[in-house]
């Protein structure tokens, strides 16, 4: 039986990992994911699971020894943020290509400097070419759901991939929400019994991996990575189809809010969604056709079924809350280029928002229908690119 609590982003993920029961977990906490491994430990420390707890002495050390464990044939989890994921970035390359399916809990956090603690994307946007599967959450519910499917998506033998699950630092991680914590039985039925593929320690087959790759056959097994990827569309689709039966709560892809007959649309990831969900509703109640489409999946990001949700906007404003420096937001780019395809396309720009933890409140969103509306009335944007709530305008 499922049970209902209150508890915080970081405990519910916590949680989801006690119930998935890894082999081997290497960690090097830092804030805002230091709750995760803590109270995991805690588990580890109480023999509620059987995993292996490595603590190691950084970021780049805890991927190193998840990439380890699981070439070794373990199942593999790990949690950080921010810079801790940065200095892991090139362990990041090495688990994707090696077709390790580590799963990671991001909480999203700005990158230094300055030195900053709180939310934004730059770490898991700046990563989003790893080669990793991407999923965000919008509250604690969707994170503790994103997490429980993450195994199965990165262990099905289509994909064989890494997967970070994002959640917002402090306004996800530290918050306490009412959701449901499913039955432990329950949750390791849906995942099933971890099957290794080519397991070091399976010495009757012994297998290399890691050698040296150069142009002979570098850019084969770099395709092979890409088709791997992109078949974590349907892949994740059907896992959560699966979820749904089980446990009752849908995914996709990415969440179409009073999108059917919407013509001004905000594209937003996390847990601001939930405030432009609040505004849709206040705005839908005054006669304005405005909707919403939340990104669940963002790596491989879903050109098509975007572009057909979208196709009936008349503007879309896109959230980005990070910052690609001398170009577009990044999720921008991919709003547009899956836009650019359609005969008659939505007008379309970008705003940066958020950063370092910077709040977005709902007369915020308010401002920006607004703005989308006389845009949509002078049929022409004026400002492409921008970055809103910045003092001294």
């Amino acid at each position: 039986m499922s049970r209902t609590v209150a508890i915080t982003g970081n405990g519910a993920i916590a949680e989801a990992m006690r119930q998935i029961n890894p082999d081997v977990v290497a960690a090097f906490p830092i804030t805002p994911s230091t709750q995760v491994v803590e109270d995991f430990s805690q588990f580890v420390a109480d023999g509620l699971v059987s995993t292996e707890l490595v603590t190691v002495e950084s970021e780049h050390s805890a991927m190193s020894a998840c990439i380890g464990a699981a070439a070794a044939g373990g199942r593999v989890m790990t949690a950080t943020s921010s810079c801790g994921m940065a200095l892991m970035w090139e362990m990041l390359y090495v688990a994707a290509s090696q077709r390790q399916p580590v799963v990671m809990t991001l909480v999203n956090r700005a990158l230094s400097g300055p030195i900053n603690i709180h939310a934004d994307h730059s770490d898991s946007m700046g990563a989003r070419d790893a080669g990793w599967l991407q999923l965000y959450s919008e509250d604690n519910q969707e994170a503790y759901d994103n997490l429980v499917m993450a195994p199965r998506i990165a262990e099905h033998l289509d994909i064989r991939l890494p997967v970070m699950v994002c959640l917002d630092g402090f306004i996800i991680s530290h918050a306490v929400q009412t959701m449901k914590l499913e039955d432990d039985e329950a949750v390791r039925r849906f995942i099933g019994k971890f099957i290794p593929v080519y397991p070091l320690l399976d010495c009757a087959h012994p297998v290399t991996i890691g050698a040296l790759d150069l142009q002979d056959y570098y850019i084969e097994h770099k395709r092979a990575q890409h088709q791997a990827i992109m078949s974590a569309k349907r892949v994740v689709q059907e896992i959560s189809d699966e979820f749904a039966k089980s446990f009752g709560r849908n995914y996709g892809l990415f969440e179409a809010y009073r999108l059917e007959d919407a013509e001004r649309v905000i594209v937003a990831i996390n847990s601001v969604a939930g405030e432009v969900k609040e505004v849709v509703d206040a705005l839908r109640e005054k006669g304005e056709k405005v909707g919403l489409l939340k990104i669940r999946l963002f790596r491989p990001f879903p050109y098509e079924q975007i572009r057909e949700a979208l196709s009936g906007a008349k503007i879309v404003t896109v959230l980005d809350r990070s910052c690609s420096f001398g170009a577009y937001g990044p999720l921008f780019t991919e709003i547009r280029t899956a836009l650019y395809d359609l005969p008659q396309k939505p007008m379309v720009y970008n705003r940066v928002y958020g950063l370092g933890g910077r709040d977005m409140l709902m007369n915020d969103i308010e401002a920006i229908f607004a703005e989308s509306k006389q845009y949509q009335q002078n049929e022409t944007v004026d400002k492409v690119f921008d970055f809103i709530g910045v003092r001294g305008d």
